[in-house]
């Protein structure tokens, strides 16, 4: 029997056969369907082409290692199948029983979505990068509901989620605190809601959008509350902004620009990466160098456990049950092993340092120790078991580790090179640097001597200028003598202030540039350290900081090279008087300079790789360039007048200025950037109304302007806090009441109330909502006219009230429990506030 078909009826089953369904061609996929990593063009793509489901590389440097990964235009992963790696005949299938499945080329099942007979008839990938299982139109199963390690935009996270990466975990708890763990044990990260928002959550859920604020939402709360956000805020439409929880155990926002597959990160919840609990591995020792984090062991008694990964921690090459004799124990200075809740509950001691060490050494259930060595006496025990550790020259703590004798320490780099002490060879290479370095040594030499035997040359001088101009250029300090310095000030003729390090001269270098020379005094550090913190200083580079161009160190004579600021000081624009209205700063100029100001302490506060305390924020160190842009001077001066850890400074050593300390100076507690900010907002202060803070007038009472500011602002009129000499010109009294409000937060008599300073620049931007502030107490400085003060009275009473005991704080890598002890701190700190009212009183006329 023959059949005849119709031509009509063949082209239309052609079509069904070849042609794609116009459900897939939407987003839409029904079962028996299979994603292989053989066929790289086979995916799910959603409507829009902006997010795909396939096999990517994990990357090059492993071909044949795969991940099924639901990922955003240009490949970055936001979703993965399973945590596990597959190989190149792996196959992510999509079951008639509604599973979706990952299996290895084995055949091993590696994931599954776990919804196999529960009616799945279709799966969607839309263009918010959520892929869902449906039965009929009801979600079964989505990707947004079980994250695995970020979050993007529309994407709902609640208390029920978390994210994972490794032995790291992210939960957001009930109280709508975000959180960091290690092993689902460790708390190592926490961050809240401020204490202006005195509500119980109800059902807390994180977001964030896609310009990049990450903010918490809850039925109690009037609308998100912003907890973090990103810092390319609403840059760029054509940018995906997500968090994610990375392998190194830190949470970050980041941004990726459609088609490009990289990512930036743009905000991270953790700033000093080696506070990461674990982030080296057990007994691993954290430290940074030039280019980040660096993991390494404690000492030669030591060895790592891959030599691949130096993130796998280290163990000892002998045991210390296995000890010939009795175990020792090895001392680490600037180090700590890092202790965070729920650790903090049994294993905190106050003793002295020798008896934490020893202590530690008798006891069977003590593996090593740490000892704040800041005059606290706290003393942390580290049982057997996990030890994360952070070493750090500026970490005032010692460390110690049971080993067995003898103690190796790790070696010099002389030691390195030579073979002694850590048993090394010397490679031919190594004979090869030592060699040419030897010789360039000998050139340099002929140099040098040629330089001393010519300098004075009139050719040389034009030569010198030269190479001097290449330096400045390059970044890098430049190492002026004293008498060329002494030759570019005209024998430091012209004088353009005195501040609290020093005055400042006018000077025109050997290049022409015109700069700011500063004559240091009163330095307390030897040339090596000076030297050190000028190359700390030189590389810290932002828009609203003063350039270091170099120094000078010759004996006694210390002196810094700054650019010059064509348009002096802020004070001189601010405190003018009525016949310098020409030097009257508008209020876009004025707002300009808060908001500048702000950006500049940022970067040193949370953008450094090493936080900058200024300690002596005010007008007069605040620039302003020929366009009035402003930059920050003075900053990292502290250390060079005191050697020892300024954050730990006693009256001996307070150095600042009359109406900007904050009390935390003169009561004998740890200084921190919150001190800065303090200082910040009295000054922002002093830019809406145009006069000093610790003036006291018939109008304001005879108070303090601040205090009298901050009773017209309840009132509502804040028109008389602004500079009247504004009066008649166009003012924005929106952003009048944002700084009148940010200068209220930022002079709040806690720390803890005040925001951090990236926060302060949103507030000015208006990105975040200001909450109304609460009173700032009225607070006094002892201080001789408004000048910098450097205070040497010892007063035994004081200094015996006001003991070392750390003001609690959210950063503090160690965090001390017991509501005894929490107790006594607000004691103590009550007592030293009002010692130190009855101390300012009594010696006001000093």
């Amino acid at each position: 029997m023959t059949f005849q078909i119709q031509p009509r009826l063949l082209f239309l089953v052609v079509f069904l056969l070849v042609a794609p369904k116009a459900s897939e061609a939407a987003g839409i996929y029904t079962p028996g369907l299979t994603l292989s990593v053989s066929n790289a063009n086979d995916v799910w793509s959603s409507p829009g082409s902006t997010f795909f489901l396939g096999f990517r590389p994990i990357s090059t440097d492993l071909p044949n290692s795969f991940i099924a990964s639901i990922y955003y235009s240009g490949g970055v992963p936001i979703w993965t199948a399973g945590s596990t790696p597959v190989d190149s005949l792996a196959s992510l299938q999509f079951l008639s029983s509604g599973a979706l499945r990952l299996l290895n080329g084995s055949g091993h099942t590696v994931w599954d979505s776990g919804t196999a007979d529960k009616g799945v008839s279709s799966a969607s990938l839309d263009d918010s990068g959520n892929l869902s299982l449906f039965r009929n139109d009801t979600v079964v199963w989505s990707s947004f509901d079980n994250p695995t390690d970020t979050v993007v935009p529309s994407q709902n996270f609640t208390t029920s989620k978390v994210l994972r990466s490794g032995l790291y975990s992210f939960h957001l708890i009930n109280s709508g605190n975000l959180t960091l763990r290690w092993n689902d044990s460790i708390v190592y990260f926490t961050r809240g809601l401020n204490s202006s928002f005195n509500v119980n959550l109800t059902s807390p859920s994180l977001g964030i959008q896609n310009i990049g604020i990450l903010s918490i939402f809850d039925p109690t709360l009037p609308s998100g509350v912003i907890m973090a956000y990103s810092n390319d805020y609403a840059e760029n439409r054509d940018t995906l902004r997500y968090l994610k929880l990375d392998g190194d155990g830190n949470l970050r926002i980041y941004s990726s620009d459609s088609g490009s597959g990289t990512q930036i990160a743009r905000w991270a919840a953790v700033e000093d990466q080696c506070q990461v609990f674990g982030y080296c591995g057990n007994m691993g020792i954290c430290s940074f160098n030039d280019s980040g984090p660096i993991c390494g062991c404690p000492s030669q008694n030591f060895e790592l456990v891959d030599p691949k990964d130096s993130r796998q921690g280290c163990k000892r090459k002998v045991e210390t049950v296995d000890c010939p004799g009795s175990p020792t124990m090895l001392d680490m200075e600037n180090t700590q092993f890092l202790t965070y809740p729920p650790e903090t509950d049994s294993q905190v001691f106050f003793v002295g340092i020798s008896a934490c060490r020893s202590n530690c050494l008798v006891s069977p259930s003590c593996d090593a120790s740490t000892s704040l060595s800041d005059g606290t006496g706290l003393c942390y025990i580290k049982p057997p078991g996990f030890i994360s550790g952070y070493q750090s020259p500026a970490l005032p703590s010692s460390s110690y580790v049971k080993v067995c004798s003898p103690v190796d320490p790790n070696p010099s780099p002389y030691a390195q090179l030579t073979g002694k002490g850590g048993g090394w060879r010397m490679h031919p290479w190594v004979v090869a640097v030592v060699v040419i370095g030897t010789i360039l040594g000998l050139v340099a030499m002929e140099g040098s001597l040629w330089w001393w035997c010519c300098r004075n040359s009139p050719k040389f001088g034009v030569l010198s200028a030269h190479y001097a101009l290449l330096e400045y250029a390059s970044g890098a300090p430049v190492q002026f003598t004293y008498k060329e310095l002494q030759r570019a000030t005209k024998g430091f003729k012209e004088k353009l202030g005195t501040g609290g390090f020093g005055a400042v001269y006018k000077g025109i270098l050997s290049n022409k540039t015109v700069a700011a020379v500063k004559q240091l005094e009163g330095i307390e550090q030897g040339e090596k350290q000076f030297r050190m913190e000028v190359a700390t200083i030189s590389s810290t580079h932002h828009l609203n900081l003063v350039r270091l161009i170099g120094f000078c160190s010759e004996g006694r004579h210390r002196l810094l090279v700054y650019e010059f600021m064509k348009n002096g000081s802020l004070d001189n624009f601010l405190f003018v008087s009525e016949g310098q209205s020409g030097k009257l700063l508008n209020w876009e100029y004025r707002f300009n300079i808060a908001l500048g100001t702000a950006k500049g302490f940022t970067y040193l506060h949370e953008e450094c790789r090493d936080c900058i305390v200024h300690c002596d924020i005010k007008p007069e160190n605040i620039l302003l360039d020929e366009n009035y842009a402003a930059k920050v001077s003075d900053f990292g001066l502290a250390k060079l007048i005191n050697p020892k850890d300024h954050r730990y400074r006693t009256l001996t050593s307070v150095r600042g200025t009359r109406g900007y300390l904050a009390p935390e100076w003169l009561a004998n507690l740890p200084i921190t950037s919150k001190s800065d900010v303090y200082g910040y907002g009295m000054v922002l202060l002093e830019i809406v109304s145009g006069r000093r803070n610790f003036e006291v007038s018939a109008e304001t009472h005879r108070q303090k302007f601040c205090v009298w500011a901050y009773e017209e602002f309840e009132k509502g009129n804040v028109k008389a806090i602004l500079d009247k000499r504004l009066a008649d010109q166009e003012v924005d009294m929106e952003q009048v009441v944002r700084a009148v409000k940010v200068s209220f937060w930022c002079i709040q008599e806690q720390p803890s109330q005040r925001p951090m300073m990236s926060k302060v620049v949103q507030m000015l931007e208006g990105i975040t909502e200001i909450e109304r502030p609460p009173a700032p107490k009225a607070l006094t400085e002892g201080s001789i006219n408004g000048s910098s003060i450097n205070v040497t009275s010892n007063i035994s009473a004081f200094s015996t009230t006001a003991v070392s005991v750390p003001a609690p704080s959210s950063s503090s890598s160690f965090q001390t429990t017991g509501v005894s002890l929490h107790a006594s701190g607000k004691n103590i700190e009550r007592a030293s506030s009002s010692l130190l009212r009855s101390y300012t009183e009594v010696h006001s006329e000093v």
